[in-house]
C-alpha cells in the first residue's frame, strides 16, 4: 500500500468572545467543528504561510503574528494508508472580519465560541482534534514551553468504524 503523508497546521485564535472555531461539512453530510487550518500545500513557502492562507480562506481573518507551535499532533492510519503531522500555532495578532470563503467548500461557518461551549461543539470531531485542544484549553501552556506532542493510531476505514488509540503525551 502506498502511504499518503499530510502536513497540516491549525490555528488557536482567541478573542474576548472566545476561541475561533469553524464548522466543517464533510462528505456524506457529517459535520464537525475544529479550529481553522488545513493541509499545507506544496506551493506554500512555509507551514506558517500555509496556515495564514488557510485561516484567511476559512474565516476571512488575517493573522499577522504567531507563537508556536504550541502543540503538535501525529496520527497514523494504517488501514487507510495515511500519516498526518499537524502543528498548532497560537495567533497573537490578527485583523479583519469573519467571512467564510473556503475554496474547498468544507468550512461553512466560523465564530468565536465561549470556553463553556467549546466541548459541546467538538464532541463529534476526531479525538486527535478534540483531546489535544481540550488539554491546551485546560492548561493554556505557552509556546515558549516545550512543544507537546500527541500521538494517535487510527484503525478502521470509515467514520463509523474508527477505533482511535492515543499514546502517552510527550513533552
Amino acid at each position: 500500500m502506498e502511504w499518503h503523508d499530510w502536513t497540516v497546521a491549525g490555528a488557536l485564535v482567541c478573542s474576548p468572545e472566545g476561541l475561533l472555531l469553524v464548522r466543517n461539512q464533510r462528505r456524506g453530510g457529517a459535520e464537525d467543528w475544529s479550529t481553522p487550518g488545513g493541509v499545507i500545500d506544496a506551493g506554500d513557502p512555509s507551514v506558517l504561510a500555509g496556515l495564514v492562507r488557510e485561516v484567511a480562506e476559512e474565516t476571512g481573518l488575517t493573522v499577522t503574528h504567531w507563537h508556536g507551535p504550541v502543540y503538535e499532533v501525529v496520527a497514523v492510519a494504517p488501514d487507510m494508508g495515511w500519516r498526518m503531522r499537524c502543528e498548532v500555532h497560537l495567533a497573537s495578532a490578527f485583523e479583519g472580519e469573519i467571512v467564510v470563503d473556503d475554496p474547498d467548500g468544507i468550512v461553512v461557518e466560523a465564530r468565536f465560541v465561549p470556553d463553556e461551549e467549546i466541548a459541546e461543539r467538538l464532541d463529534r470531531g476526531p479525538a486527535w482534534v478534540r483531546e489535544p485542544l481540550a488539554a491546551w484549553l485546560g492548561e493554556r501552556w505557552s509556546a515558549a514551553e516545550a512543544t507537546r506532542t500527541f500521538h494517535y493510531e487510527v484503525h478502521g476505514t470509515g467514520r463509523d468504524d474508527l477505533r482511535v488509540v492515543r499514546h502517552p503525551v510527550e513533552s
